[in-house]
């Protein structure tokens, strides 16, 4: 969230006397990298955590055999408020199990059907496309997170043949396509810095060509829209949309898809805000033990180089504390992120020179100014 006057609407349940339990799945690549930067703010931040580290990699894998243990989803579901993730793939595991083991199986297991990634500028001087500003590049995308294609249904038929079939089912059930689009709505109304009087929601599909399952979406999302004559709602296909990102993007508010479509729009979410080093998410279920995760992916290429961008991580811890209801902490660790973005302390791949511990380094100094509180 952004803003004094913002509310996080999926969050948990206030538990007095309570500390809240963090599980870190560091992962590979730079996931190790970026993790633990962006855990050195949680004393400063002053909000007491329990955190325990976890593995799951594919370091753990290649000893042990091992991806997401059994009885993992229960522990974590029951006994963790949150997840805080850094990224996995590794060429060593050529296959992905590691992947789609443990996030895909995350993702699954644990219900979270709220793909959350803001798209935030933090600073126009990253904004790709000329003339936008802050408050134009300033919405949400809410990907459904547990359907579509990423479900595996399906199969190949004379496989590596010049006869080979292949095919992939596109999963939507009636009951994931409606909760997601709702929590758009939810989210559509929470203030934000939009120039909007009236908040708005676009639903992006593909029904002329997919019309059994995006004609699915389209009947929800007139139905849900129906109920909620106070947000202007909206409809685009989704090759249209890709254009409007680039080209209007100050029309969205909150925009809500399908799982694949998501995956790709985000994406083109984070380039107009300045590349996936900056590019937060959150997979949730609304009240219960939630996954935070930098999209930036594991970048084997530059692990232990010093050359990752940790911000992305720090704006997922954000999240993530919105979560648990301290919004307080997560608003000063956002602040402390732009103002090393507008500084110019900043790493390469955002026009500045430091390295991945420098940048953690400024954003450090920043929440322990004496004006940080």
């Amino acid at each position: 969230m952004t803003g004094a006057d913002s509310v996080y609407p999926f969050g948990l349940a206030p538990v007095p006397g309570r500390r809240r339990r963090i599980a870190v799945i560091a992962g590979d690549g730079i996931g190790p990298e970026v993790v633990e930067q962006a855990l050195r703010v949680v004393g400063p931040l002053g909000v007491p955590l329990e955190i325990q580290h976890f593995p799951w990699s594919a370091n753990h894998y290649l000893q042990t055999q091992e991806t997401l243990p059994k009885g993992a989803l229960i522990e974590l579901r029951d006994q963790f408020d949150a997840i805080f993730f850094g990224a996995l793939g590794d060429p060593r595991v050529p296959d992905g199990v590691v992947a789609r083991d443990v996030l895909l199986g995350l993702r699954f297991g644990l219900d979270l059907y709220i793909n959350l990634r803001p798209v935030q500028l933090l600073d126009e001087k990253l904004c790709p496309v000329k003339g936008k500003s802050r408050r134009d590049v300033n919405f949400w995308v809410l990907r459904e997170n547990t359907e579509g294609p990423y479900v595996q249904m399906g199969g190949s038929f004379k496989r590596d043949t010049p006869d080979e079939v292949a095919i992939s089912e596109d999963l939507n059930t009636r009951r994931g396509v409606e909760r997601i689009i709702r929590a758009a709505y939810t989210l559509a109304k929470v203030p934000h810095g939009s120039s909007h009087d009236t908040p708005r929601v676009c639903m992006v599909d593909k029904a002329n060509a997919l019309p059994h399952a995006h004609g699915l979406w389209q009947r929800a999302f007139r139905e849900v829209a129906a109920e909620h004559r106070d947000v202007q709602s909206s409809h685009l296909f989704v090759d249209v949309a890709a254009m409007e990102f680039v080209r209007t993007p100050e029309r969205f508010d909150a925009v809500v898809t399908s799982n694949l479509f998501g995956d790709i729009l985000t994406d083109l979410g984070a380039a107009i805000c300045g590349g996936l080093g900056v590019a937060a998410s959150g997979n949730i279920h609304p009240g219960r033990c939630s996954l935070f995760e930098p999209v930036h992916g594991s970048a084997p290429d530059i692990a232990g180089k010093g050359l990752a961008n940790p911000l992305a991580a720090f704006l997922t811890l954000a999240m993530l504390y919105d979560h648990l209801g301290e919004g307080r902490a997560a608003e000063r660790l956002r602040r402390a992120v732009e103002h090393v973005v507008l500084a110019g302390q900043v790493t390469r791949d955002v026009g500045g020179t430091l390295s991945t511990a420098e940048c953690g380094d400024a954003v450090l100094r920043v929440l322990t100014s004496p004006t940080s509180n």
